[in-house]
């Protein structure tokens, strides 16, 4: 597995090689307790376009955070060891069920380095794959999906690895918690009952405090958990950088609220965030992706 080292100070890499512009000594693979691994894929794309730049937006952003949680206490990439930064896996060029399977591959390799992986999208299409390498390791494993849509179609646009099927791969794998919904297609809409999901639909909860409905959520997942963020699951007026973005969606407290909870009463082994949309003068949806991936992993390991 190829790893970048120590970058210098200079932002126009594309994408920058270090989340968090973390000093070498905390961004070593052989010792960090976390991979950030960009995977820039765009291949089912139906709307807007762009978000294989979603990654290196999120890692630009988190090199100028501050990596100071007031939260926490601390500085999270010193208590928990280390975040190492693994080289984008190309996704481009060769055929679509050879990028699942790469991805796959990786994501086992990562998990038998004793890895916790953080997966940047790109489209949602790349949850399946580590979920399905996540479940070799970690039995009872579920799934919590934080996403405005179900994501349950069996094929879209005649593929079945289409962002807008990703879930339904993944509860082929193992249970899924969906958390945020508020789009559905009528397909969806009549399989739903019969798949093994359990969903928390945005209309239900967005205007509720979280520790009304968190305890559900978490109720409903089991001891092992892989955590999925389309950043669409909030409200576009938090992350308008989205390629569908629907409105009446979770806020910034809701969203850690659920993650700090989850982590707390369960074990999250890896995640993934998705779906960022770059878009010019919009730098705040970025930051808003690196500063949850930060505190999540502040939540999973300083629980």
């Amino acid at each position: 597995m190829e790893i970048v080292g120590q970058p210098g100070k200079q932002q126009t890499i594309n994408p920058p090689p270090n989340f968090g512009d973390l000093p070498a000594e905390h961004s070593r693979y052989e010792t960090a307790r976390v991979v950030v691994w960009p995977v820039p894929f765009e291949r089912t794309t139906t709307y807007k376009h762009g978000t294989s730049r979603g990654p290196g937006a999120i890692i630009d952003a988190s090199r100028n955070m501050e990596t100071y949680d007031d939260e926490l206490g601390c500085e999270i990439f010193e208590k928990i060891g280390g975040i190492a930064t693994a080289a984008p896996l190309p996704t481009q060029e060769a055929p679509l069920e050879k990028v699942i399977a790469d991805l796959h591959t990786a994501a086992l390799q990562f998990l038998s380095d004793g890895k916790c992986f953080v997966m940047l999208g790109g489209e949602h299409s790349i949850t399946a794959p580590a979920v399905a390498a996540c479940a070799k390791k970690f039995p009872h494993l579920s799934v919590l999906q934080i996403d405005a849509h179900a994501d349950l179609r069996d094929t879209y646009q005649e593929s079945k690895w289409s962002h807008a099927c990703a879930m339904r791969r993944v509860v082929e794998i193992c249970p899924a918690v969906q958390v945020g919904i508020r789009a559905i297609s009528s397909e969806e809409a009549e399989i739903i009952p019969r798949l093994p999901t359990k969903i928390f639909w945005a209309k239900d909860i967005a205007h509720r405090p979280p520790e009304e409905w968190v305890p559900h959520v978490v109720a409903s997942l089991t001891e092992n958990v892989y955590l999925t963020v389309d950043l669409d699951g909030f409200d576009p007026s938090y992350v308008p950088a989205t390629g569908t973005p629907e409105p009446g969606g979770l806020n910034w407290h809701q969203v850690t609220s659920l993650i700090r909870e989850v982590a707390r009463k369960r074990k999250i082994v890896s995640m993934d965030v998705v779906e960022l949309l770059p878009q010019p003068g919009d730098h705040a949806s970025d930051f808003l992706a690196a500063k949850l991936i930060y505190k999540a992993i502040g939540y999973i390991f300083l629980r």
